[in-house]
């Protein structure tokens, strides 16, 4: 019964070696072995297949028999796959081939894809999962260890990260064009506080940085805010007359270049925040993680909307 673990690379190689040479001679000579070390290793394998795969005699000298094309065949296609093997091998060491995961926050759903575009054309073998999420997703995406690296404005305080600032980031306020506040130059607060105000769901960055702003300038005063759970959803709204927003500046490029909405700007806006890449700190780093990080790193924010 023919034994898979008893055959080897020396014996496939003996069989390539008399393929490609016509006699035991020349393939003891090739494979730098002698005579009687090829013709071993072709009688191993012989005993172990059951059959003859070399024809020794006759004028024609040493030729392969039916079999022992089928086996130099196999020989090929193991070959082959390990070439292959050592390639990929090769592009995982260097940092050209594995999977990443990048995370990031809702607002950043307007220039990630394109940034995961960008790294697909000059990494093809490197696989990343874009994971969209607001700010508390993602922060406990990479408490679990979920996602390898992370954009986000604001990093939190666990788990301990390494961030690097790639962006700017502003915040600002928008509006209908035909809005009451829209081009007054001298916004009071009691002007902006009797608004309604359209903002993001709990959990959200931008939501808590308006509201922030808003208890800063209103020093105690109500004010009156809906809920929306989509950066989509809130700009439809304020085109629509039911109110205004705080909302990220990358969001709304295409809108406020149309003239479909336009910034009011009172004292203190528009906020400038920052873009941060970020991992944890206590994260193994293997080469795909560290090219995708140097890859972004290196583009200095060009990837972001500009007005």
């Amino acid at each position: 019964m023919l034994k898979l673990d008893a055959i080897t690379f020396k014996q496939l190689r003996a069989v390539r070696a008399v393929a490609e040479h016509g006699t035991l001679s020349a393939a003891a000579e090739a494979a730098g072995l002698t005579p009687p070390a090829i013709h071993t290793q072709l009688r191993i394998l012989e005993e172990n297949m059951q059959c003859r795969l070399v024809d020794r005699g006759g004028g024609q000298g040493a030729r392969l028999t039916a079999e022992g094309r089928a086996v130099l065949a196999a020989e090929h296609t193991i070959q082959n796959a390990l070439e292959g093997c050592l390639q990929q091998v090769r592009a995982l060491q260097n940092g050209q081939s594995g999977v990443v995961v990048l995370g990031v926050v809702s607002t950043g759903k307007y220039f990630a894809p394109g940034l995961v575009a960008m790294l697909q054309k000059h990494y093809p073998d490197i696989d990343v999962v874009l994971r969209v999420g607001n700010r508390d997703t993602i922060v406990r995406a990479l408490q679990q260890q979920s996602i390898d690296l992370a954009i986000m404005g604001r990093p939190p305080r666990t788990p301990a990260v390494l961030l690097e600032q790639i962006g700017s980031h502003p915040h600002v306020m928008i509006a209908p064009p035909q809005h009451r506040l829209a081009g007054n130059k001298k916004i009071r607060p009691e002007d902006l506080l009797s608004e309604t105000f359209i903002a993001r769901e709990d959990g959200s960055g931008t939501r808590i940085l308006m509201i922030r702003y808003l208890d800063r300038i209103g020093d105690g005063t109500t004010y009156r805010f809906i809920e929306m759970g989509t950066n989509e959803t809130i700009k439809q709204a304020v085109i629509a007359g039911l109110g205004i927003a705080m909302i990220s500046q990358h969001t709304v490029t295409e809108e406020l270049k149309s003239g479909r909405l336009v910034t009011i700007e009172p004292e203190g806006l528009p906020i400038e925040r920052k873009w941060y890449l970020l991992q944890r700190e206590d994260l193994a780093i293997t080469p795909a993680i560290a090219t995708v990080h140097r890859f972004i790193s290196g583009l200095k924010g060009s990837f972001l909307p500009t007005l």
